[in-house]
Order: C-alpha cells, then structure tokens, then sequence
C-alpha cells in the first residue's frame, strides 16, 4: 500500500513517515508550500512558526529526512489555497474582535484537503495519507471515529475535529499510541538531526498589525459599566482573557472581558468576570454520531492544552447550547469547542455566544 506522508521537517512527521516504512507501507513524502511571493507573505515572520518565512529551512530538512529514510520527496505548492482558505478567515474573524484557530481550518482544507488533492493532480499515487498529529483513527460500525492520542498532554485531536468521513478513512496516524519523549528517543536511535527540534509554537510569529494589513485604530478601553479606562490602537491586539499589556494600572489584576467591533472598545475586569456557565456553537461538524436531537451529557474543550471537562449539549436548531458542570474561564468568540465521550471526538463547532 502506498501512504503519502506530510512531512513538516519536524520530528514527528519524520518519526511518522520512518515507522509506516518500517511497518512495510510504500511511503512518500510531501511537504506543503504555504509562505508565498507577494500579498500576506510579504509581511514580516518571524521563525518557529507554522507559518513564517524559514519555510525554505523546513523544506530543506524534510528533503534530507526523505533522503535518510529512503523515500520519495515533493514540494507540493499550497500557497493560493491557504491564502485563500486559513488567511482570509484568520483576518477577517481578528478583525471582527474574535479568536479564530487557524490551525484548524488548516488541518480540514488544506493539510487533509488541498494537499493530498494537489498531490494526486501532480500525478502522486497512494493510497493513504498520513501525517505526525497525536491522534487515533478506529472503525467501527462503518463509520470512522476520532479519538484522542494516548498522552494526554500532548493529545492533537482538537485541531482535527472538522475533518470528514471521507476524509478519516483514508489517513493514519502512526504516532497516535506514543509519547513524544518515545518519538524522540526513536528519532535519535535512528540518528535523526531532529531528534530535538522545537515544536512550532504558533502559526505565525510576527506582527499581527502587518499579517492583517491595517493601520492602527484608536478606541476605548473601559470596565464593565463603561467607564473609560485608557485607550488601545486596535481591538485585534487583544485576547480575551489577556492580562498582561493591557496597559491599564490597577491595585487588582484586570484582564480582558469583551472585545466589541461595532464600538471599538476592549471591555476589561477583575478575574471573577472571567468566568462563564455556558456557550453556543455554530457550523458544527459531527463526526462519531449524527447531529444530536435530544439533550446529552458529554465532556468539551474550548482550548487545545486544556483537559475535556463535564458538560451538557443541548440541540438549539442548528447549533448545540454547552452547559458546562463548573464555571470556565475565558471563554472567547471564535474559538473552537470540541465535544468527546472519554478519548472519541463526538464533534465540535465555532463559539457565537457565552454566557
């Protein structure tokens, strides 16, 4: 069986692609071109990043990976999809004072969609595509389910939960059952120069202002009963939840509450504000059941390090109301929440609404 491999010119990708040969697969590597000439790409980056202008290194150490390990390699060009797809989005939610996670639209349209659609229009066979995330894939009734990698901590099924059936029964994840300390004493017994490579810690690692290409915007900075507090020069500078930089003096910390477009202020308050009971998502995508009709109890996360805790789904038309058990922190618009049942990803969607 032939399996494509996205190699990233990490560890993890290179360890992935050096057991499925091991296991007996004809394997292929591929890496995806996403930092281009001219538009966004012109804006500054910074390394260790996803996305960023050292892609020509990554390239580079995936190549000589391919060349160790023995196996095919192409450079396959993404740039006009990701662009189009995980740019576009990642500006225009910013934008809107919302929290988008690139990562995730990358992982659905464009490392699992366009890249192994390229490959194949370029004239690469396989049959399988497979890549270094920690993350499992079972069968089971004919429907194929997502379920969470083994360590915990390092478990990536979060960034992965809009992916489709279609889409699940043709990948592997071979390093779904290791630890990242395992992969790597793999990659060093098998003299890999990036047994200690950093992981990527972003997408992206320069100047937000330049990567949405806008110009400062003067606004408000205020407390919850609207009184003014300092100014900012762009609600996109801001996370909900954000402590540090805010620039605003206090006997108390204060961290951001609320980001408002439509009149440009940054709502900040004590921590106790930070707290909420429930959440709407939207644009959902099921994938180890069909939409839910009724109430269920389940566990959800709305960030990729944190732990899934107790929480009901409620179907509200097309969207699921998220009642957490306890109070969250921090919750912000745009974000994703993933729902599971123990290690299976039930599904997930975008936030629209906390409460």
């Amino acid at each position: 069986m032939k399996v494509l491999v996205g190699l990233s010119g990490g560890v993890d990708s290179s360890v992935a692609a050096l057991i499925l040969k091991q296991q007996g697969y004809d394997v292929i590597g591929a890496t995806m071109s996403i930092w281009g000439k001219g538009g966004m790409a012109e804006q500054s980056g910074q390394k260790n990043a996803c996305y960023g202008p050292d892609e020509i290194e990554d390239i580079e150490q995936a190549k000589k990976i391919a060349e160790q390990i023995q196996i095919p390699y192409h450079v396959i060009n993404c740039v006009e999809q990701y662009e189009k797809i995980v740019l576009e989005n990642f500006k225009s939610e910013y934008l809107k004072g919302r929290t988008p996670n690139p990562c995730i639209w990358c992982n659905a349209y464009v490392k699992f969609g366009a890249l192994p659609q390229m490959a194949k229009a370029n004239g690469i066979e396989f049959d399988k595509f497979a890549t270094g995330h920690y993350a499992r894939i079972e069968e089971q009734n004919g429907r194929y389910l997502l379920k969470r990698g083994v360590a915990p901590h390092k478990d990536q099924s979060y960034f992965l939960y809009r992916l489709k059936q279609e889409q699940l029964k043709n990948i592997l994840f071979p390093l779904g059952d290791y630890t990242k300390e395992q992969i790597r004493e793999i990659s060093r017994q098998n003299g890999m120069e990036v047994a200690d490579k950093p992981d990527s810690q972003d997408f992206y690692g320069g100047d937000y202002n330049k990567l949405l290409g806008v110009e400062e915007v003067e606004g408000n900075i205020v407390d919850t009963d609207g009184k003014i507090l300092g100014k900012h020069k762009g609600i996109w500078n801001y996370t909900i939840g954000q402590r540090k930089g805010i620039g605003i003096s206090s006997t108390q910390p204060l961290y951001v509450l609320e980001l408002r477009k439509d009149t440009n202020e940054v709502v900040i308050g004590a921590a106790d504000k930070t707290f909420k009971k429930s959440l709407v998502a939207s644009d959902l995508n099921w994938i180890a059941t069909d939409p839910i009709k009724t109430e269920i109890k389940a566990q959800a996360k709305f960030r990729s390090t944190q732990q899934p805790v107790g929480a009901t789904l409620i179907p509200e038309n097309d969207n699921v109301k998220v009642i957490f058990d306890d109070l969250q922190k921090s919750i912000a618009l745009g974000q994703s929440v993933v729902f599971y049942d123990g290690d299976i990803v039930l599904g997930g969607g975008v936030i629209e609404q906390v409460g």
